[in-house]
């Protein structure tokens, strides 16, 4: 029988636990430690959350108490020393997660620590000579099936639980068998919570893709990418009934819009529609979305390229299609083209969105960044686009995002309705990446939240007719009028690179600082220019000239 208390408290450190308020004995049996080492926390670590003042007619009676949410989020940053594990808790196991599972009942350890276990240190033992991506795609698969077991046992999830019965195991088979530690450590480490979950799905997911060969990390969209495109339809479009991805490659953007939506206020959508290309990534797509909370997945194998009669339209479009590629010119363009020929892969799925969208539904589509300033039929669409007033906002993403390709990237974001010629939001995001590896970067969750506030602001600001001028140096509104000047291109550093003044020097000591500055960058060039004029007479000397 426990003493811990649950009161109305104000908060939300924790939520779940926003209520709950423990003693100091409390603090030491469900994290697991003796008493003095409550004691001694509090005493070391001015971090450490304070007690919550007692009323007058308690004083010296009842002990103090703390809310469990702070204790648990304070908890939950100190990883237990790997000689104080208990028996089934795998290294990374922190404080938090046994605080946690004694309040709840659950067992201490959860699913993503036991994941970072079979990820980390026990990854070599535990796969042997089997290749790693064949290890990952099994345990991304066990993984998917311990959320599922566990939703199980709660009301109203047994049709859920089913759907996630139904898929399929991974296409090639284990080597002699999965090894019993591998499935008894899950076995011991269900998910504490949905985010536990989710967050042991997607760590494997990510290792999977970094671990395969071109062919499958190619189609898999980056996480921070997919949050921006998500996050921003969220914020304008979060309670539509049924978002769709027409390449849902491994159903990434609409897992991470059901994530987004889910942060919101209000219900979110719990039916997802797409389109995979190919059976395994089919299966990946059809854990992915269910981890995330979908009901209803109807995701179904599709072709290479747009249909050319879909069912249905759809208030929210999210898609990274193929591009680099030329169109087929075989047979009739198909209907979709309304604003013009579609010569590349990239216009062809962009104009195929559109027809799709429903009255003042939104799409967000990724492109390559030369999409923006291709000539011929491409300025064709763009300037189609533009006039009809489809496209809201073009928002360039940093470099290396992809492992496998250092291409730049934009978002285009658009809206269904044709209208009067709006402006344009542009949006330059390039410098916002940090570097994560020699040949990686990703955008920070800040970097995130700034690009999503950005498009966010721009309509709402569209939506009350009020202005929005954008933000100096990273955004700027721009008429139709300076796009046709600059033959229609979209790209945003065109805009707002070139809409920022230098700013006036009037101080002389810096004024004299920038001119010695130059001095020496001319010497400098100067240098270079003589040794590759001696470098090219050294050249014409070798051969008698």
């Amino acid at each position: 029988m426990t003493d811990f208390d649950v009161r109305s408290r104000g908060g939300d450190a924790n939520p779940e636990f926003a209520g709950v308020l423990v003693s100091r004995p409390d603090i030491a049996r469900l994290a697991g430690v003796k008493r003095p080492a409550v004691t001694n926390w509090e005493r070391r670590y001015a971090d450490y959350p304070a007690p919550l003042p007692r009323s007058e007619g308690a004083r010296g009676a009842a002990p103090e108490m703390f809310r469990a949410d702070e204790v648990l989020a304070w908890l939950s940053a100190r990883p237990i020393p790997a000689n104080a594990l208990l028996p089934g808790e795998p290294s990374g196991t922190t404080y938090g997660d046994r605080f946690r599972a004694g309040l709840t009942g659950s067992r201490a350890g959860g699913l993503l620590a036991a994941v970072k276990e079979l990820t980390g240190p026990a990854a070599e033992r535990m796969r042997g000579p089997v290749p790693l991506p064949l290890y990952l795609d099994w345990l991304l698969y066990l993984v998917f099936r311990a959320i599922v077991e566990a939703d199980g046992g709660q009301e109203g999830s047994q049709g859920r639980t089913q759907a996630g019965r139904d898929v399929a195991v991974p296409e090639e088979k284990y080597p002699r068998g999965l090894p019993a530690d591998l499935q008894n450590l899950l076995d011991r480490n269900p998910p504490s919570s949905p985010e536990d979950g989710r967050q042991a799905f997607d760590l494997v997911l990510t290792l999977l893709r970094d671990a395969e060969d071109r062919g499958f990390g190619d189609f898999l969209t980056p996480p921070s990418v997919s949050r921006v495109m998500a996050g921003a339809l969220a914020a304008v479009a979060p309670a539509v009934p049924t978002p769709y991805d027409p390449f849902c490659r491994t159903g990434e953007l609409l897992a991470a819009y059901l994530d987004a939506t889910a942060e919101r206020d209000g219900p979110g959508p719990r039916r997802v529609r797409g389109r995979v290309l190919h059976d395994r990534a089919l299966r990946i797509a059809r854990m992915n979305v269910r981890v995330h909370g979908a009901d209803d997945a109807e995701l179904a194998l599709g072709p290479g390229a747009p249909p050319p009669d879909p069912d249905g339209m759809f208030d929210v479009i999210l898609t990274n299609p193929p591009f680099g590629g030329r169109t087929r010119d075989d047979g009739p363009p198909p209907a979709y083209w309304t604003y013009g020929p579609a010569r590349r892969v990239e216009f062809d799925w962009l104009q195929y969105v559109i027809s799709r969208l429903a009255p003042e539904g939104r799409a967000a589509v990724l492109m390559p960044a030369a999409a923006a300033f291709h000539t011929g039929a491409a300025r064709t669409v763009r300037a189609g686009l533009v006039e009809a007033g489809i496209v809201e906002c073009v928002m360039a993403l940093p470099g290396q995002l992809f492992g496998q390709t250092a291409i730049k990237t934009h978002i285009w974001f658009l809206r269904a309705t044709p209208g009067p010629v709006r402006d344009v939001l542009f949006v330059d995001g390039e410098d916002l990446g940090h570097v994560v590896s020699r040949t990686r970067q990703t955008l920070f969750d800040d970097d995130v939240a700034r690009l999503v506030r950005e498009y966010g602001s721009w309509c709402s600001a569209a939506d009350s007719e009020r202005e929005y001028p954008g933000t100096p140096g990273l955004s700027r509104a721009v008429a139709p009028g300076e796009i046709v000047a600059h033959d229609h291109r979209l790209d945003p550093a065109t805009y707002v690179r070139t809409a920022m003044p230098e700013p006036a020097v009037t101080d002389s000591a810096e004024v004299r600082g920038r001119l010695a500055g130059l001095a020496q960058e001319i010497e400098v060039l100067q240098a270079r220019a003589r040794n590759a004029d001696a470098d090219a007479l050294r050249q014409l000397r070798r051969y008698g000239l």
